[in-house]
């Protein structure tokens, strides 16, 4: 038997590892309800996104003499017209692209005060956490329509834009507060841990560990809660509009529209369904999303 040479040998393959995201992206990719959640979600998004400028009818067109029509192939108004002539097609769409847009544009706002306030609280501990944390309880105080009603109803403007900035700013505002919470207590839990502790001994000051080594490791908790949050804005939103305080013309929205189809629910249901039927569809695959995220990111799963 001849030797064998050390130097023949061929050096063990490396091993390559998977990061927690790759193992949630996996546990997430098995879960059915989630899976086609997400195929749903990016379906609505891309017609949202997209389908006003395809769909041959524009948003704004009034057709004079198909005021109120049910839904017909006769040039192709597929869901009707409403009681301007207008085709639902066009209105559901758009109305499914401001309802997606404040429900984005407000998590962002939310989840941006949220994750700084609790993540500074959290850290930084004592007095400061005490009086920030109370803020939060005297916010959370006040009730969270009562709050948005009074600021649509004081800031008065006739631009339909800067109306839906006003959403924006209105329902973010108040929708920090649970986010906050949450981050705080990661924070609580990550700030005695080894890889703070080596940033503080290496001369990192507090708000560099805040943010670039705290922040990091609560996205998981931060992603589940903003895709939760989506739909809750998506419902406070359209409450408003449905009371008048929402979305103005010539925008629109799901819940503006459901509010003009609910006066018309007899004469023309289709002006109802047609977005009735679409919010709940957007609610719960925004919500069957949120619960296979946070599923595939608990901790206890790992």
């Amino acid at each position: 038997m001849s030797d064998i040479l050390l130097d023949d040998v061929p050096p063990p393959a490396a091993v390559k590892g998977r990061s927690l995201w790759e193992d949630a992206r996996r546990r997430l990719m098995r879960n059915p309800a989630a899976v086609t959640s997400l195929y749903v979600v990016a379906i609505l998004v891309l017609a949202a996104a997209f389908g006003p400028m395809l769909w041959v009818h524009k948003v704004d067109t009034i057709f004079r003499d198909s005021v109120a029509i049910a839904p017909t192939f006769e040039n192709l108004h597929l869901l009707g017209t409403d009681t301007e002539g207008r085709d639902m097609v066009a209105r559901t769409l758009f109305g499914l692209r401001i309802s997606l847009l404040v429900g984005l544009a407000a998590t962002v706002v939310a989840l941006t005060i949220g994750v700084v306030w609790g993540a500074i609280a959290g850290f930084i501990g004592g007095w400061v956490d005490d009086v920030m944390m109370r803020i939060v309880d005297v916010l959370y105080s006040i009730p969270f329509i009562f709050f948005v009603i009074v600021l649509m109803t004081v800031v008065q403007t006739d631009s339909p834009i800067t109306n839906l900035l006003l959403i924006f700013m209105a329902i973010g505002a108040v929708e920090w507060l649970t986010m906050s919470r949450i981050v705080r207590g990661q924070t609580i839990a990550l700030r005695k841990k080894e890889f703070v502790e080596a940033a503080r001994a290496a001369g990192a000051r507090p708000l560099e560990i805040v943010f670039r080594h705290i922040v990091p490791n609560v996205l998981g908790p931060v992603v589940v809660f903003a895709t939760l949050n989506i739909p809750v804005i998506i419902l406070a939103e359209s409450f408003l509009s449905f009371i008048g305080l929402g979305v103005q013309e010539p925008l629109t929205s799901l819940g503006r529209l459901i509010s003009d189809g609910a006066r018309q629910m007899i004469n023309a249901p289709w002006m109802l369904i047609t977005p009735a039927v679409t919010m709940l569809i957007t609610l719960l695959a925004l919500n069957f999303l949120g619960d296979g995220l946070r599923d595939a990111l608990d901790p206890k799963e790992r």
